[in-house]
């Protein structure tokens, strides 16, 4: 994939599904099928307004279903009687979509929203049904839904893409990116996985997390297979606190199994403390960065300019970091600085936030207290990643505990070597569990509110695709075939390929 196109959501095109009256059920059909394309409903039909196959549902009053569309028109009388709801209820959603179609004599038409990379193939699909796939212009003043790469079914060989689909979580789980927004995707999972590994920094419990992920991967156990697509994630966050235990020396605690390479931090803290401000303030300046270009794709130059978010953000935060080098080091040059690059992006970021009030002394009043809090949200942004080292001292500080507590047991004969076996495993395990918990909610809770909140200002509307599974009868219609004979032609409920005429 070229990294200009996995930098930036999936590239949508607005279509247009046009097909004769007769064959637009089919075309229908095939459009579920392949579960591509994202078509408009019409929002005013209003909860009374239901098709023959929705009402014949509705009375059948049975709990909800998946839905399963029939690949040939289906008798609703005799699958009333037969009790497929499955099949009544995909027919419902063909009536609700054919209900919003616009008919022009004998063509009905069809709009929404599809992939670029699948118009062709779609178009293709529904051409053997008598259908066409229309490109058609953006209509103004519509963002187009955001679909992720990452969102993407990915194959098992595609090792980038399967691992930009374990990331893709993180995104989606703050809000929808907007459609023309940068994709944070890859960038966002990677620093996750180093800031919990700088909080869970044991090589033991690292190595434990990665063989987690490929217990994940192999679908074991199975009450777990649902989470077999986060197993690249769960093995980035073991690898990055195995690479961070190596740095302190910390191996199931400090055994001494490793030499420490960088820092022991319950004997340097404030070094480790440092070093996690320091990397926040790397990783904020990189947010407002990625923030400038958002709101440039958004609304231009202007909105990239005055916006809190965008440049008069950036200026303001370079400004006070230029101060902060001058408080630390003395140098006047940089407090002057620091006061003209603060005093810019003030200015800058006052004119966009009184652009937004009602005028007058009460705007002005607005603007300050904006103005105000855009300052202290810098400073206490950076330093909530202090949070980076004082986790990493609590986990360093378990291990500690649990390894003196070993040692001292160890040292009275044959039960002080079984007691100090079990301390060492209990103790391991619970500094493990409630460490793994701690170290991901603050490394989410840090992705979320320092840094996501600086990328997004709004959010976009998630890509839904229209899809169901199709059942296509060989022997005969609904009517005479019962839902045994149904079941046996493709399987209950599941999906079956049409082979393309």
């Amino acid at each position: 994939m070229p990294r200009a196109e996995a930098a930036v959501p999936v590239r949508m095109r607005r279509v247009a599904v046009v097909a004769p009256e007769q064959a637009l059920r089919e075309s229908l059909v095939r459009i579920a099928e392949a579960g591509c394309v994202e078509i408009d409903l019409a929002g005013d039909g209003g909860p009374d307004v239901r098709g023959p196959a929705a009402t014949r549902l509705r009375r059948l009053r049975s709990e909800p279903v998946r839905p399963v569309l029939s690949g040939v028109r289906p008798d609703l009388d005799a699958l009333e009687r037969e009790g497929r709801t499955d099949l009544l209820a995909g027919e419902a959603q063909v009536e609700e979509r054919l209900g919003g179609a616009v008919r022009h004599g004998a063509v009905a038409a069809l709009a929404g929203w599809c992939p670029e990379t699948e118009v062709g193939p779609t178009a293709a699909r529904i051409a053997g049904a008598g259908g066409a796939l229309v490109p058609l212009r953006t209509p103004r003043g519509v963002d187009p839904p955001t679909l992720l790469t990452g969102a993407k079914p990915a194959s098992p060989a595609d090792g980038a893409t399967s691992v930009r689909r374990s990331f893709t979580r993180l995104v989606t789980t703050y809000g929808t990116v907007p459609y023309a927004d940068l994709d944070p995707t890859m960038a966002a999972g990677v620093v996750y996985v180093v800031m919990f590994g700088l909080m869970f920094g044991d090589a033991g419990h690292g190595l434990l997390l990665v063989a987690l992920a490929l217990l994940l991967r192999a679908g074991r156990p199975r009450r777990t297979a649902a989470l077999r697509p986060l197993w690249p994630f769960v093995a980035g966050a073991g690898l990055a606190a195995t690479l961070a235990g190596v740095a302190y020396g910390e191996f199931f605690g400090p055994t001494g199994v490793l030499p420490v390479l960088w820092l022991e931090p319950l004997e340097e803290p404030m070094r480790l403390l440092a070093s996690a401000v320091g990397l926040g303030a790397v990783l904020l300046a990189l947010a407002y960065a990625a923030g400038i270009v958002n709101r440039w794709r958004e609304g231009g130059p202007s909105a990239a300019l005055y916006a809190t978010t965008g440049i008069a953000g950036a200026a303001l935060y370079l400004g006070l970091a230029v101060l902060a080098g001058y408080v630390w080091l003395g140098r006047a040059a940089y407090g002057v600085a620091g006061a003209l690059i603060a005093l810019v992006g003030l200015a800058l970021a006052g004119t966009g936030l009184y652009a937004t009030t009602a005028g007058g002394p009460g705007g002005a009043v607005q603007t300050g207290v904006q103005l105000f809090d855009a300052v202290v949200r810098i400073g206490s942004n950076v330093v909530s990643f202090a949070r980076l080292a004082a986790f990493g001292l609590t986990h360093a500080a378990l291990g500690a505990i649990v390894w003196d507590g070993t040692t001292a047991l160890a040292g009275r004969g044959p039960a002080g070597v079984v007691a100090a076996v079990f301390v060492l495993l209990l103790g391991n395990a619970l500094a493990f569990s409630l460490e793994a918990l701690v170290a991901g909610v603050q490394a989410l809770r840090l992705e979320f509110y320092e840094l996501f909140s600086r990328l997004f200002e709004g959010e976009g509307r998630p890509f839904r695709p229209w899809r169901l599974p199709v059942e296509h009868l060989t022997a005969a219609p609904a009517r005479e075939a019962g839902p045994s004979a149904a079941r046996e032609a493709v399987g209950h409920g599941g999906p079956a390929r049409e082979e393309e005429p």
